[in-house]
């Protein structure tokens, strides 16, 4: 049986998400983009005590809601364009044991896949622990993400545990070359055929699911574009930190679109040197609506990591005059 998709924010937690989303980015200055940036971003949206990430245990708890979050990193490419295609996470879980590899593949999954559902139940008893007399809603949260953090996808769904029954598995080899041959165990569904599993066996056992993204019309799969988003009107919305958009008002006399495009532009025209980054802390982020023109010339001239970059950037340029 499939999952359901299943919503996850309302509106005003939508925006309360972006605009989180946008001021943790802003404060990250290229650094990596980790586990706990997204489990803040969620609670605190949500209004859910975050009580910090972990690696061991459900990653969300609260009042009979359990979500076990699941990141993974694309390429810079659209992730819309990912809509309606299936994908595999590195990882489900490795608290599983596998059977001697000489075993049928078939007595292997079901060993494996009825693992995986009493780990599934072990954490829903967790959650109705938490909240006695509550109905556990259980689900898996799925975060895309582009290497540049620019754009960001989000939406979840039941977690159900497998049903051996409904499944096939087959051997095969992996690796070669330079690298040692093993064996990975290949679970496909039996109504469709699709691979829904990859089960690895050295190295680390682990269970590697495939899940399938929402198409782009489903209402409850979230996009989130938090640097250089395009408006209406040859408009680029971009998302600098609190410090950044007060020291601009400070020099600019306001922040508006004709004026802090007309800086960049002059900026750009001025422009000899590169300019060093400087160390920020965490505050919020504010939106700053510029041209397109603006931009392209930041981008151009003001090369940074991401959009609160490259306005420090343009920031020191102004100082030093």
């Amino acid at each position: 049986m499939r999952p359901k998709i299943l919503p996850a924010f309302t509106v005003d937690q939508y925006d309360r998400a972006k605009r989180l989303l946008a001021a943790r980015v802003a404060y990250m200055m290229g650094r990596k983009f980790e586990e706990d940036d997204w489990a803040y971003v969620y609670c605190t949206a949500k209004n859910i005590p975050h009580t910090g990430w972990s690696n061991l245990n459900i990653d969300i708890m609260h009042k009979g809601l359990g979500v076990e979050h699941k990141m993974l990193k694309k390429s810079n490419k659209p992730l819309q364009d990912l809509c309606g295609s299936s994908l595999m996470h590195p990882s489900a879980t490795r608290s599983i044991r596998i059977p001697a590899l000489e075993s049928d593949p078939n007595e292997v999954m079901y060993d494996v896949l009825t693992q995986y559902a009493e780990l599934i139940s072990e954490r829903t008893a967790k959650v109705l622990e938490d909240s006695p007399g509550s109905v556990p809603d259980m689900r898996i949260g799925w975060l895309l993400w582009q290497e540049s953090l620019k754009e960001f996808l989000y939406f979840e769904e039941e977690m159900l545990p497998p049903n051996p029954n409904e499944y096939f598995a087959e051997w095969r080899d992996s690796g070669g070359g330079s690298r040692k041959i093993s064996k990975n165990l290949w679970i496909f569904e039996k109504e469709t055929g699709r691979k829904r599993y990859s089960v690895t066996t050295s190295a680390g056992a682990k269970i590697q699911p495939y899940f399938d993204v929402p198409p782009p019309n489903d209402p409850s799969l979230y996009f989130f574009r938090v640097q250089a988003e395009e408006l209406e009107n040859d408009l680029v919305r971009i998302w600098v930190t609190e410090s950044t958009a007060r020291e601009l008002k400070n020099i600019l006399g306001n922040i508006s679109t004709t004026t802090v495009s007309n800086t960049i532009l002059k900026a750009a025209s001025e422009l000899t040197a590169y300019i060093n980054e400087e160390e920020v802390t965490f505050e919020v982020a504010v939106a700053i609506v510029i041209s397109l023109e603006a931009y392209s010339a930041l981008v151009n001239f003001f090369p940074g990591v991401s959009d609160e970059h490259m306005m420090q950037m343009l920031l020191q340029h102004l100082l030093s005059k």
